[in-house]
This record gives C-alpha cells, sequence and structure tokens, in this order.
C-alpha cells in the first residue's frame, strides 16, 4: 500500500535540531587530520649544528609510510633545493627510516627539511624542522602553515567520510532489516526509498572521496580533484584500490537492492520467496562483508599491531554498527511513514539489535586496547578522549534501546488490532480534511471557498466515506464542484485512517519516541566515530612522544655552544655584549670562555661574571660556575660537568661596578 508521511509533531523537529547541533558541533571543533604515524627521529637531529655536511637526511617514523620523490625536501637558507630528490629506502625490521642525500659543497647556515607524506592507515602528515651546518644563520624558508588534510578540501572529505559511514550503515542495516526482520516491507515505499538513497549517498560520498584524495593528501588545492595524473597516481595507492573496490562491490550492491524490492516483492509462491531470501541472504552477506573491508584493508585496523586480527575485527564492528543504527534507521521510518508495521517484526530487530550491542561491546574493547593500550593515553590523548565520549554515547544509546525494549515486550503483550473506515467519526474527518487541506499545493484558495459548501453533515458521514471510497474514478456526469468534494474527502479519510492507525495505543507511541531518540544519538555518535577515524591512536601518540624523550634535545657533535647576550646594567660603561662558549658543547667536562665586550667589539674588564645552568626538565640545577679571569673582557673555567643531555638554561651575571649588575639567560640544546 503506497503511504503518505504524517506530521511528525516538534518533537521530531526538536530532536533532528538538537541532533544537528551536537554534529555540527563536533565537525566543527574537530581538527584537521591528524597523524597517526609519527616522526619519532631525525638525523641530523632538529635544532643540532654539525661541524661539516652531512651526505644525507634521514627520518625515522612509528610506522610505515608511502613516500614519493617529493616526500623529503631540504632547503639551504636561501630556500634553494640541496638535495638531490632521490628518496633512500632505509627501513629494517620494524624500523620504519627513510633518507634524502644531499648536494656536495654545501655552505655553512641553517637548512630546513620539510617533509610531507602519508601514514599507513591513509592520513596525510607533513612536518619540518631545522639543523646547521657550521653555525646558525639567518634563512629565508616560509613553509606553510596549512595542516595537512586541513582547509575546505579536507572539510569536503571530513564530510564525504561522515556520509559514506552513514551510507554504509542504512544501506546494509536497511536490507537486513528487511530480510530478516520485515519482509513485507520490501514493498512498502518509504523504506525503498530510505535504502536506494543510502546506496547513492554511499556510492556518491565515495566518488567524491576518490577525487579529492590527491588534493587531500598533496597541495591542498580543490582544483587538484580533477588532475588525472593525480587520479592515477591516487588508484595506484592502498586508498585508491580500496576506493575503486568500493566501488564495485556497490555495483553488486545495486543488484542486490534491485532484486530485494523488485522480484522479491512480485513472488508470491512461498518456496520461491524463500529460496530467493536465502540467495539474497548468502549474497548480501558477501557484499556487505566486502564493502566494510574496504575500510578495514586501508585504515586504523590494516596498521600497528596484530594486524591480522585487527582487520576481521573491523569488519565485524562495523557490521554490527550497521545492523543496528541502520536497521534503527528503517525502523523509524516504518513507525512514522508505515505504521502497520508488524508487532513481530519489532520484536525481531529487539533481538538483531541486542546481538549486534553484544557484538559491538567485544570488538569494541578489543580495538579500545589496540589503539589506546595503556590508562594514561586513555586520560591523556586526544584519541582517549574522543574514545571516551564515544563510549558514554554508546551507554546512552544502549540505555535508550533498553526503553525501546520496554515497548517493545509491552507491545507484544497486547493483541493486534486494526481499523476500518467505519472506524472513523464525522469529527476525526473534519481534522483529517484541514490538515489535508492545509498541505495540498495549489488548492489552498480553493478550499477557502468551498469550505462551507464542501462541509459534511453528520448524518451523511458513513455514506460519504463509503462513497469516497468505492469511488475508483469519476464519472461525467458528476458535478465538477462536487467530484472535487469527494477527492478532497477521499484524501481525508485516507488521512486519518493512517493517523489513527499510527496511534492507535499508547505502547507504538511510546516505541516511537524512544527510537527516534536513539537515533538522533546515533547521529552524534557516528560523528564521533568519524572524528576517531582522523585523529592519532593514543598508542601510537605516547610511542612517539618516548621516542622523542629518549632520543633526547639536538646533539652538538664537536662543536662549541656559541651564545651570544647583549646586556645593560644602566650604569657607567654598562652596556656590551657576553660571548659565551661551550666546547665540546656535550655531556661529561667542557671548557667555558667567557668574552665581555664593549658594543665597538673591544673587551670590556668588568669586576665579576658569574654562570649557573639548569635543566628543568629533569630538575637539575641550577649549578653554579666561577670562572676565572684570564684578561681583560675574558673569562674561563675548565672541566665544567653537563650530566645529562637536554636543554639547558645558562644564566650569566654581569656585574660593570659595585651596584651596577644585571642576569641574562638563554636556553641552549647540548647533547
Amino acid at each position: 500500500m503506497t503511504t503518505t508521511a504524517p506530521r511528525l509533531g516538534t518533537a521530531l523537529a526538536r530532536l533532528l535540531i538538537l541532533a544537528a547541533a551536537l554534529l555540527g558541533t563536533l565537525l566543527a571543533g574537530a581538527a584537521p587530520a591528524s597523524a597517526h604515524a609519527a616522526l619519532t627521529g631525525s638525523d641530523p637531529k632538529d635544532g643540532a649544528v654539525v661541524a661539516t655536511a652531512p651526505k644525507e637526511v634521514n627520518l625515522t617514523f612509528s610506522e610505515q609510510v608511502a613516500m614519493s620523490a617529493d616526500s623529503i625536501r631540504v632547503l639551504d637558507p636561501a630556500g634553494r633545493r640541496a638535495d638531490t630528490g632521490e628518496i633512500r629506502d632505509l627501513c629494517s625490521g620494524s624500523i620504519v627510516r627513510y633518507g634524502v642525500e644531499l648536494r656536495a659543497g654545501l655552505p655553512d647556515g641553517t637548512y630546513t627539511v620539510a617533509w610531507q607524506t602519508v601514514s599507513a592507515d591513509s592520513h596525510p602528515i607533513a612536518g619540518a624542522f631545522t639543523f646547521s651546518i657550521g653555525a646558525p644563520s639567518a634563512t629565508s624558508v616560509a613553509l606553510p602553515d596549512r595542516e595537512p588534510g586541513g582547509g575546505l578540501v579536507g572539510a569536503l572529505y571530513g564530510i564525504a567520510r561522515y556520509l559514506s559511514y552513514a551510507g554504509f550503515a542504512v544501506l546494509v542495516g536497511g536490507g537486513a532489516f528487511v530480510l530478516i526482520c520485515w519482509p513485507r516491507g520490501a514493498g512498502v515505499r518509504p523504506v525503498q526509498r530510505t535504502v536506494v538513497r543510502a546506496w547513492l549517498t554511499l556510492t556518491g560520498a565515495t566518488l567524491v572521496m576518490l577525487l579529492l584524495r590527491n588534493p587531500y593528501t598533496g597541495s591542498g588545492e580543490l582544483s587538484d580533484a580533477f588532475d588525472l595524473a593525480g587520479l592515477k597516481s591516487v588508484l595506484e595507492t592502498k586508498t585508491g584500490a580500496a576506493l575503486t573496490s568500493r566501488l564495485l562491490l556497490l555495483g553488486a550492491a545495486a543488484l542486490f537492492v534491485a532484486v530485494l524490492f523488485g522480484a522479491y516483492t512480485r513472488r508470491t509462491d512461498p518456496k520461491e520467496k524463500k529460496d530467493l531470501v536465502f540467495g539474497l541472504g548468502i549474497g548480501g552477506a558477501v557484499v556487505a562483508t566486502g564493502i566494510a573491508g574496504t575500510w578495514a584493508l586501508a585504515e586504523h585496523a590494516s596498521t600497528g599491531i596484530q594486524p591480522g586480527i585487527a582487520m576481521p575485527v573491523d569488519i565485524l564492528h562495523l557490521l554490527a554498527v550497521a545492523a543496528w543504527l541502520g536497521g534503527l534507521t528503517v525502523l523509524l521510518i516504518a513507525l512514522y511513514r508505515a505504521p502497520s508495521v508488524e508487532r513481530t517484526a519489532v520484536e525481531r530487530f529487539s533481538k538483531v539489535a541486542f546481538t549486534s550491542v553484544a557484538v559491538l561491546a567485544a570488538t569494541g574493547l578489543y580495538q579500545s586496547w589496540r589503539q589506546v593500550g595503556s590508562w594514561s593515553a586513555l586520560t591523556g590523548t586526544r584519541y582517549g578522549q574522543l574514545l571516551l565520549v564515544k563510549i558514554g554515547l554508546m551507554g546512552v544509546l544502549v540505555g535508550i534501546a533498553w526503553i525501546s525494549r520496554r515497548w517493545t515486550q509491552r507491545l507484544a503483550d497486547l493483541p493486534s488490532g486494526g481499523l476500518s473506515s467505519a472506524d472513523l467519526s464525522p469529527a476525526d474527518l473534519s481534522s483529517a480534511e484541514k490538515e489535508t487541506e492545509g498541505v495540498e499545493e495549489g488548492e489552498a484558495s480553493e478550499v477557502d471557498e468551498t469550505s462551507e459548501s464542501d462541509a459534511v453533515p453528520e448524518a451523511d458521514a458513513v455514506s460519504l466515506v463509503s462513497e469516497a471510497e468505492g469511488a475508483s474514478g469519476v464519472s461525467p456526469d458528476v458535478d465538477p464542484e462536487r467530484a472535487a468534494q469527494l477527492a478532497r474527502q477521499r484524501a481525508a479519510v485516507a488521512t486519518a485512517r493512517r493517523k489513527r492507525e499510527r496511534d492507535a495505543d499508547p505502547e507504538r507511541s511510546g516505541l516511537r519516541r524512544s527510537v527516534l531518540t536513539e537515533a538522533a544519538v546515533a547521529v552524534v555518535l557516528l560523528a564521533v566515530t568519524t572524528v576517531l577515524t582522523t585523529t592519532e591512536p593514543g598508542r601510537t601518540e605516547e610511542e612517539a612522544g618516548r621516542s622523542t624523550s629518549a632520543s633526547g634535545p639536538a646533539a652538538v657533535p664537536d662543536r662549541p655552544v656559541d651564545v651570544r647576550l647583549p646586556f645593560d646594567t644602566g650604569g657607567v660603561d654598562g652596556k656590551g655584549v657576553v660571548r659565551l662558549s661551550l666546547d665540546p658543547g656535550r655531556t661529561g667536562a667542557n671548557g667555558l670562555h667567557i668574552y665581555v665586550e664593549r658594543p665597538d667589539g673591544k673587551p670590556l674588564d668588568v669586576p665579576e661574571v658569574k654562570v649557573a645552568l639548569t635543566l628543568e626538565a629533569k630538575d637539575v640545577g641550577p649549578l653554579p660556575v666561577a670562572p676565572d679571569r684570564i684578561q681583560a673582557g675574558h673569562w674561563s673555567a675548565s672541566g665544567v660537568q653537563i650530566p645529562m643531555p637536554g636543554e639547558w638554561r645558562i644564566q650569566v651575571t654581569v656585574r660593570t661596578s659595585d651596584i651596577d649588575q644585571t642576569t641574562l639567560d638563554k636556553n641552549v640544546k647540548i647533547g
């Protein structure tokens, strides 16, 4: 039977507005795609000062990355390329390292290393650091401040990613709901439209992601979406292959949808229908598993620890999400737009939802352990915090689902009933007619003009209903005004019947409200899940932090640490410059030389110079150093001990008279 959507009331509008607001807040507050692989080390290190030019620059990552010819660029102080452009694969076992050779004869100065690549779970990452040859210098290199995967392209790609998840859930969950819970729903127009639109959404979002993939991982320019060379390079990547495979599987899914809503609905023989259900179930399960696998093979599950276990678990997780949330969506549509949905269908879906929640709990627990790994990462990283939000939303969703299950049980305890036209009172006809007149396009003025003449006497209500229901057409002999009246009455009868069926019992109304609330929370939950897929896992973030901490700050091999500090004590001859040199500038014993000069560069003889060293990160110091005066403007100390590497703060106190002195400080990295 063909159904028309009744008005859903302010409750639905408010819930949808709330869900949209929460979704907008999540997506607006989501940062651009964060690194899922992390740079854990480099040679030379960030900020290092090396005595001679290295032959190459090496980068070490926390997990596998996809390198292109332009992934690592080394720029000299003038912004010119200082590398040969040849990327070397230096990976060994679990160590992921790549390098680029430098040109010969590089002059002294500060060099910038800019890198951009794609992590194994499909997300773009980028960064930059500097090192110096001989001594630091000024540099004219200006790096872009755009985050990888950010900007307009990143926003569009994120929206397409969310829509692809939503489309998959409704497509797979809607098909499963019809096959398992409500076979008669295959012939209900609103259900058909919902599943078909889900297929269109998933297909369109996949195409958009495929076109945006090149600018998303590269330039960030929207115009590059139609660069054929870039599209060709995308198709050669793991993510490109996954998106292409998804499109091919969606072709098979289109055939499944066509048979489900076509040949299946026309079958009348029970045996043929049963055989077709079996074939659709097997084929649909294979196609759904394949589509879910395109995410598992290209994103989080495909990298990190235990990928052989993680990928099947991820597929099960996605299928459980689809069976629950997608089926919930179709159930909501059925409750509002096809109130004749059988109570047995609701009961079956309640069992499917319970099983899906159990699978979600088991697979989600494993995924959480795999991606977080520790309690500190759960509370101290962005991924862990988002995961806590997702767990909270899941708890809310399960609570609402429990309420829905209670409504379902109460609904099952009641005898089912039906409605006929004889159950409709003249008051029902009158109110329904007004509602129909208010929404019918092009008839508002006609209704106003004929409202009095179209009024139905209470004594003639039943006969008029019978006449309106029995009329399959309008005879040429019928007065046009009477024909219009009959058409309006026919629509009023249908609307009133649907409204009466929809509101037939409080249990059904309560179930509709709880399912609607459940769907609103599910929208937000899906948004959090989408943001999680673009956030660096807590385990990776902590491991990268430990690696960076363990490697320490930049080393300064066989080269003194030179510091230049202008000062002004405010007295006579109170202005000048302190030059401090720490040789060799590494842990252990060092020689310290301090030169105090006037602004014109000539030595300035001062009464006293003191030095203190502090490593704040380790709560070491201040370690006092009392240098000896060698000659005018020159002070020295030998055997200055640096107990450990780190970023040390050097404080120099200069006294130019009995009452005039100042303390200067500078942070330096000592290896």
